[in-house]
């Protein structure tokens, strides 16, 4: 790709004057928030088939959006590599949108829902680190903190906004058209994603693909980027401290619900806490975005391991709703300070040619670090509340106490010995 000019300022008004990213940035909005109001769809969908079995044809349409990111997400980043960044993002957004377009067409069963849901979230973990590695590509290094910030809030603003527009979306959309209902919904969606595929073609097409080396492969390239990673204390401890973020994510989604429970006596409430937690990020991803030079050489994934594991064990004393809520943008603060900080060391530091692999094998670790602590919690929980039974005052529950105090004080361990295991390589570079 050309040269991205290396006499800009720092700061968003730069990135935002940079029309590339501009394109990139907004195909990022539109695709993201269509992704959640998709994954509502699908579910209605599935669930307007009929039957007693509700939960599971929900849990089966959530599963099969899952599992492309878990098995698919490090041969994507080799693929993305292998490919340029351009027409990788281009063809993933049209292919998405080809796909909403021909649900109304196709035979009315699970099956088929399923289908199309593991193929559309099989283009999406395409997408995901084609994008990543196209922003140093087409933005600068001194840049690349804002831009970093930028993605971030948008990311958790479509998580937030997504989700709460996506029902409501849904409804109007059908009123609208009210002589076409049966496609007007997939008719919206798939144009949006179109929409986003038409940004991208603002990207420069001068990408230069180094080519592959003789008796390269899927496997031998998994292999190399294994390896690269692991002899990389940089780039390893960079997606270490992510991992373990995303860990900390995962397992707040759990958390959230018996948090709701004790705090509100309603466990359908639990959205607001990880919206608060969203908003937390938001507004870390923003500060750290403004004032990035003045404090990006301090120990920022030290401290937001410390702050999370302090949050974390207020929340197991809190029974205040809003007090939990500003607990939960504490925790989210301190989190936008590993994942900015990390992201960005990744993105300036990786060759070009390993940022495809670097970043699908980012992806692989945190689908399933944000996975693996929602059957833990579940289970200590239920044996915990199985031992004790009781709930203090009617509001705190003696086990959900314990495991909150627990998991802070792993989060302390964790990320105090990831942090000193690669103090040394990222202390030069932060």
């Amino acid at each position: 790709m050309s040269e991205p000019d290396l006499n800009s300022t720092a700061g968003y008004l730069a990135v935002l004057r940079n029309r590339q990213f501009l394109a990139l940035w907004l195909a990022q909005i539109v695709a993201q928030l269509v992704d959640k109001v998709v994954l509502i769809l699908l579910i209605a969908l599935a669930v307007a088939e009929g039957g007693s079995d509700v939960n599971t044809r929900e849990s089966s349409i959530m599963i099969a959006m899952t599992l492309p990111a878990v098995f698919l997400g490090s041969i994507a980043g080799i693929f993305v590599d292998w490919h340029p960044k351009r027409e990788v993002l281009i063809l993933c957004n049209f292919l998405r949108g080809a796909c909403i377009f021909a649900i109304p067409f196709a035979p009315r069963s699970l099956a088929v829902l399923l289908l199309f849901t593991f193929i559309i979230s099989t283009l999406t973990n395409f997408f995901a680190p084609a994008e990543q590695s196209a922003i140093p590509l087409i933005v600068p290094k001194q840049d690349l903190l804002a831009a970093n910030a930028l993605f971030t809030i948008t990311e958790v603003g479509s998580l937030i906004v997504g989700f709460a527009i996506g029902a409501p979306l849904l409804t109007f959309t059908l009123n609208l058209f009210p002589n076409a209902t049966a496609y007007s919904r997939e008719v919206v969606l798939g144009s949006l994603y179109i929409v986003s595929g038409l940004f991208l073609f603002a990207l420069p097409k001068n990408e230069v693909i180094h080519p592959k080396k003789v008796g390269s492969g899927i496997w031998t390239d998994l292999r190399e980027a294994f390896q690269y990673v692991r002899h990389n204390h940089l780039i390893g401890g960079a997606m270490l401290q992510m991992i373990l973020l995303y860990a900390v994510l995962g397992a707040m989604q759990k958390l959230s619900l018996n948090l709701a429970e004790v705090v509100t006596g309603n466990r359908q409430e639990f959205g607001s806490f990880v919206a608060s937690v969203g908003v937390g990020l938001a507004i870390g991803a923003f500060l750290i975005g403004k004032f990035g030079e003045k404090i990006v050489h301090r120990p920022l994934p030290f401290i937001g391991f410390m702050g999370m594991a302090f949050g974390l064990l207020m929340y197991a004393f809190v029974s205040n709703q809003w007090v939990a809520w500003l607990i939960g943008t504490f925790i989210g603060i301190n989190g936008a300070l590993i994942v900015i900080p990390m992201r960005t060391v990744i993105q300036e530091h990786t060759p070009e040619n390993m940022r495809g692999k670097v970043f699908g094998l980012l992806n692989n670790g945190e689908n399933i670090a944000a996975s693996l602590p929602l059957a833990v919690i579940a289970v200590s929980l239920d044996f915990l509340t199985g031992i004790f039974g009781v709930q203090n005052g009617g509001k705190q529950q003696v086990g959900f106490q314990i495991v909150l105090i627990v998991f802070s004080l792993i989060v302390f361990g964790l990320g105090t010995w990831a942090w000193k295991r690669t103090r040394r390589a990222l202390e030069n570079v932060l």
